[in-house]
């Protein structure tokens, strides 16, 4: 049986108020095209499906129809919520997507066993059993009455429980299918991987991770989504992160995205399949002039649109510099690439306004118009200028007020 894992798709994500619902389209037709070539028989999808846990009428377009594509391509789909996912939404249409060879859980079932999904071989045996584990909440999870005096007694509790229910699946698939290979699905951060800027904390933050020995050793595979660099974690058995397919950050712009392949015949031990790059983020950084030299090098193209990401380095603050690189950007036009972020780092740095009063100040003796001015103070303005920005202050605070 070939078992196809994938993670983290974010449909509705926006980078940096840019749509990459064109990158998912691609992604997805891609995907087809390799479930067909591969002849996967089952596509595991290991949380946050959804970059919001409200989507957008698109979004959520956008999902029924990738699901429906992939459906085609496959015997069977399993899918599980996230921690940006919402239970709820994604249940909802749960016995209409079972009744289409579709299984979702958004959240953790009461019954550990409503949580796996056994699958059937084209002689109608079950060859291995899938523990469906979603992002795991704290109502979820079999906290016993400990006693919790410090914040890090909390995290050993969470910990426990994520363990708890690990252990509850792995015996739960031992009495109802003895003697079949079972495979764990995930959406958790593991001590001691990588992250990229595009992950948000889970539960309490990340300094919740659980050690890898949470999952036992029962499981022959475990499929992990939330951690969006593709990765394998130390563990005794096959434990891996897929990552997201698409890059989400930045951070992860010389990422390799990849799906990954099990084929039970073979062993555990996952193939990758890298995903094409659908389009490129850039990031310049650097003084003004390299940044210059960096976009006039740009050569015109014709695929998606190239996102840029710019940053300013210069050694002292002026507000020159940032009216410089405001202009730069409003006049860069370069067909096939778009600035989506920019900002100027100084080295030196800006004073910051604590900086302006001395240790006897406290707050209660500001007031945002004192503040403002010995902010302003610090700036080499004409009067004509500074009557100006004080005035545009006003208007601010009292649309504020």
């Amino acid at each position: 049986m070939r078992i196809l894992h994938t993670a983290d798709w974010h449909i509705g994500k926006k980078l940096h108020s840019y749509e990459l619902a064109n990158d998912f389209d691609r992604f997805i037709e891609w995907l087809q095209d390799n479930l067909q070539e591969q002849k996967v028989d089952v596509l595991l999808i290991s949380g946050d499906v959804f970059d919001l846990a409200n989507p957008s009428a698109a979004a959520r377009s956008q999902y029924y129809q990738s699901l429906v594509k992939l459906r085609n391509c496959v015997d069977k789909i399993i899918l599980t919520g996230g921690n940006h996912d919402s239970p709820a939404m994604l249940n909802a249409p749960k016995e209409l997507m079972k009744a289409l060879n579709l299984e979702v859980i958004g959240g953790l079932p009461e019954n550990i066993e409503d949580a796996l999904i056994p699958i059937k071989n084209k002689k109608g045996e079950t060859e291995v059993v899938i523990a469906a584990i979603p992002f795991l909440r704290n109502p979820d999870l079999p906290i016993k009455s400990e006693v919790i005096n410090s914040y890090e007694d909390r995290l050993e509790v969470l910990r426990k429980g994520i363990t708890e229910v690990y252990r509850n699946a792995a015996g739960a698939c031992a009495k109802n299918y003895p003697e079949t290979p079972a495979i764990a699905m995930g959406h958790l951060f593991t001590a001691g991987v990588e992250t990229s800027d595009s992950e948000r904390d889970i539960q309490i933050g990340n300094q919740a991770a659980v050690q890898s020995s949470a999952f036992g050793e029962y499981f022959k595979y475990v499929a992990l989504g939330h951690i969006h660099k593709p990765q394998k974690v130390n563990a005794s058995q096959p434990v891996y992160y897929s990552g997201s397919p698409l890059p989400l950050s930045f951070s992860e712009r010389k990422d390799e995205k990849r799906v990954l392949l099990i084929d039970t015949e073979k062993g555990w031990i996952p193939e990758s399949f890298p995903v094409p790059p659908f389009r490129k983020l850039i990031k310049i950084s650097g003084n003004m002039e390299h940044i210059q030299l960096k976009l006039n090098q740009l050569e015109d193209h014709g695929g998606l649109t190239q996102l840029l990401e710019i940053e300013l380095h210069e050694k002292e603050f002026q507000t020159k510099y940032i009216q410089d690189l405001e202009e730069l950007i409003t006049n860069f036009d370069k067909k096939g690439y778009q600035v989506v972020k920019h900002k100027v780092s100084f080295k030196e740095g800006l004073k910051e306004s604590g900086e302006f009063y001395d240790q006897h100040t406290t707050l209660k003796d500001l007031d945002p118009e004192n503040v403002f001015e010995k902010r302003l103070n610090q700036e080499d303005f004409n009067e004509e200028e500074r009557r100006e920005i004080r005035m545009a202050f006003q208007e601010l605070l009292e649309e504020i007020k």
